[in-house]
């Protein structure tokens, strides 16, 4: 057994949690980089334009964690995609605040420590509140996995026959 994990697929498992929390910081990054590119070649840096797309972006990445949360939410417990979704959404605003700069031809403390800061804690409110939308959105409609055990265990406990005690 040396050199053998104890449970089988356990590294199969790690890797599938890794691949998703990749995939989904490399596509909020995406989402920043198009709308960086947009504003850059075809509004030529615009001040306007930038602001606009700043607001698309941002609810863009509210709206695809908290599509995402409802998803995942109704498959797995909260301590299964709560880390995967948070540590996309950090890995997501890391490479936008840091790399996506470079991107508009600029640095990420090209305008201040002040901008940097704030649009790190824009990307955050956006984040947890697009999460927290789509969670309550499955705990409302009672699609959350707790719920939904909940559910399966009422339901086996009211149709089970009562068992006879004999004296």
């Amino acid at each position: 057994m040396s050199g053998e994990n104890a449970f089988p697929g356990e590294d199969e498992m790690r890797e599938q949690r890794w691949f998703r929390i990749t995939v989904l910081a490399v596509g909020l990054f995406v989402i920043n980089a198009v709308a960086r590119l947009v504003v850059r070649f075809g509004f030529d840096g615009s001040d306007t334009a930038q602001t606009r797309a700043s607001i698309v972006m941002f609810a863009l990445i509210a709206l695809i964690l908290g599509v995402l949360t409802f998803l995942r939410a109704q498959r797995v417990r909260t301590s299964v995609w709560l880390p995967e979704i948070g540590a996309g959404a950090l890995g997501g605003m890391l490479l936008t605040v840091l790399v996506g700069p470079f991107l508009s031809g600029s640095s990420p403390f090209a305008n201040g420590s002040g901008d940097f800061f704030a649009q790190v804690w824009i990307y955050a409110g956006c984040a947890i509140v697009g999460s927290a939308l789509g969670f309550g959105v499955a705990v409302l409609l009672g699609r959350d996995y707790r719920s939904k055990s909940l559910k399966a265990y009422t339901q086996a406990r009211t149709t089970r026959p009562r068992r006879v005690v004999g004296r």
